[in-house]
């Protein structure tokens, strides 16, 4: 694959995860409308008094290391669930947000994918 691509691919990735994990320390982005169903799944994070903010941190740390280039396979591996739960939480609980899941999830498999050779010996 195109290596240009997929530096810019990641790039995208670490500003996307540092903003919206960054968000949920300093809660700078407009709230979005949510379903009944989401709107609790959200607020039993929040009542955990650490889920979001470990989450936050997570997305944070892995756009990092995705910016400065460093462990990218690591840090692929540590995203992979946030993102698919991103994804599921749209597909199942907000579908009008899904854009930027989508995206995430998609840039996400899109860059293993690129880095498939250092996950071989995990198979």
């Amino acid at each position: 694959m195109n290596s240009k691509l997929l530096m810019v691919l990641r790039i995208l990735l670490a500003l996307i995860l540092i903003v919206f994990g960054a968000n949920k320390f300093f809660d700078f982005m407009p709230h979005m409308e949510m379903p009944k169903a989401a709107g609790d799944f959200m607020m039993a994070m929040m009542a955990t008094g650490y889920m979001l903010k470990l989450v936050g941190a997570t997305e944070v740390f892995v756009g990092l290391l995705l910016l400065i280039n460093k462990k990218v396979p690591l840090a692929l591996v540590i995203i992979a669930p946030v993102a698919l739960n991103m994804i599921l939480f749209h597909i199942f609980l907000a579908p009008a947000g899904i854009v930027p899941a989508a995206v995430v999830t998609i840039i996400t498999i899109i860059l293993m994918y690129a880095n498939w050779k250092k996950y071989k010996a995990l198979f």
